[in-house]
């Protein structure tokens, strides 16, 4: 049978192995009074154990391994941390094993006494080729249960992404506007022009921009310009203007441009170019005072305002890009960039502002928007609704990204509570019969 040592940890966390008449290896009765807690740091694998050998009770750490063997493999013998050791638990027993003083530390063999099912199990799991690696059994859980742990995982999401606001607030010195209009700026270049878009934000302090939100053009100027599409000769009026306006703006504020290499538009759609993104970004900038405190205490209608009706040129009616004419354009955001800018700056930013504060509202109403906004659309999410989950919000989009990243990319599946699920039933039916 193939087993590791998280599958092994996982069956002693949970005591999922018969445990009526248990002995130790040299025959001695055995009676586990506390499993004790999981060390995921340096020395024994479970610390606070408590057994009855016999009529001796003995507390101390537990460690676990596939062989007896492995205690010396892994040098133990050397480390006086493992002198504690009050019980050896290993799914095979190959070699006697003995503490610094000559004691024989007791040892607990698991084969005979775990499931063939919940290890046939788990090795289905652990060498499936499938998309997730419980692709075929996930209709046997129940979908109540699916729900719960994707609310768990959305927050565990949360918390994730929250470190990156964490970072993003130290460069800028506890600034939430700073650090949230760099995070803006990233999101409007969504996968493929984040990057080049943190740059131009990084460039440009928001403070010089404040200086001419009176005048759109100069915004839109310093935007353009920074971006590194202004330094080369341009034949249509308007980008001209640009220009000439660029030109003094950069010497003013002594600014240095991005290199226009940086800018992808390669298998883009035209609304996604990075010249119309662009645009859509300066005219937001030039829209809306103190963002920020607009996102932070608004509801959700009036935070999504905030992303529509843009004052956009009249030019990004026709043109996706400089000088080259292209048939009437859309230049609004459009829903899905809106959602896609809402779940993945506005929420973050919400969840981490309240975290920080200790305020749980903020939080809460981080959650509560992704539940009121539709589901993102992408490759992921699709090949989950074709499994049979039903993503109708973008609270279940979110957490099913994550659990497909962190779990079952990973194969993960021990800590997965859709994995536990699965094997839990396999030791359920061992028991029944």
């Amino acid at each position: 049978m193939f087993v590791t040592e998280d599958l092994l940890h996982y069956l002693w966390k949970f005591r999922l192995f018969q445990q009526k008449g248990l002995e130790t290896e040299d025959g001695h009765s055995l009676d586990i009074i506390s499993v004790g807690l999981h060390n995921k740091h340096a020395g024994p694998d479970f610390d606070n154990v408590k057994i009855k050998v016999n009529d001796t009770i003995w507390v101390g750490t537990a460690e676990i391994h596939i062989r007896s063997s492995d205690w010396e493999q892994h040098n133990h013998q050397l480390d006086k941390a493992y002198d504690n050791v009050v019980l050896h638990v290993v799914y095979h027993h190959d070699k006697q094993i003995m503490r610094d003083d000559g004691t024989v530390i007791p040892v607990l063999v698991l084969q005979n006494l775990v499931s063939d099912a919940i290890v046939s199990q788990y090795q289905q799991l652990m060498h499936a080729h499938n998309w997730v690696p419980c692709q075929y059994q996930l209709p046997k859980v129940d979908a109540f249960y699916v729900e719960t742990w994707l609310s768990r995982l959305l927050i565990e999401r949360f918390e994730e992404r929250t470190q990156w606001v964490d970072t993003r607030l130290l460069e800028n010195k506890g600034s939430w506007n700073d650090a949230f209009y760099i995070a803006l700026a990233r999101g409007f270049g969504f996968k493929t022009n984040a990057l080049p878009f943190e740059l131009l934000a990084r460039s440009i302090p928001q403070q010089i921009l404040a200086k001419h939100k009176n005048n759109i053009r100069q915004v839109e100027a310093l935007v353009f310009g920074q971006a590194g599409f202004l330094t080369e000769d341009l034949q249509d009026d308007y980008p001209r203007k640009l220009r000439t306006e660029y030109l003094f703006l950069q010497k003013k504020y002594d600014l240095i441009p991005l290199d226009r290499y940086l800018w992808k538009f390669m298998r883009l759609r035209p609304n996604n170019f990075p010249t119309l993104r662009l645009a859509q970004f300066a005219a937001l900038i030039v829209k809306s005072d103190h963002l920020f405190s607009q996102v932070i205490n608004g509801d959700i209608q009036q935070i999504r305002k905030l992303f529509e009706d843009l004052p956009i040129h009249s030019y990004w009616q026709t043109h996706y890009r400089f000088d080259i004419k292209a048939v009437k354009c859309s230049n609004d955001l459009g829903e899905q960039s809106v959602i896609n800018l809402l779940i993945n700056v506005v929420s973050v930013f919400l969840f981490a502002y309240g975290k920080q504060m200790g305020d749980e509202t903020y939080m809460d109403r981080a959650v509560t928007l992704l539940e009121k906004l539709s589901p993102e659309t992408n490759q992921t999410i699709t090949r989950f609704k074709q499994m049979g989950i039903k993503v109708d919000r973008a609270c279940i989009s979110q957490a099913l990204l994550q659990l497909k990243t962190h779990y079952c990319d990973k194969k993960k599946c021990l800590y997965c509570g859709i994995g536990v699920k699965l094997l839990n039933y396999n030791w359920a039916d061992s028991v029944c019969q």
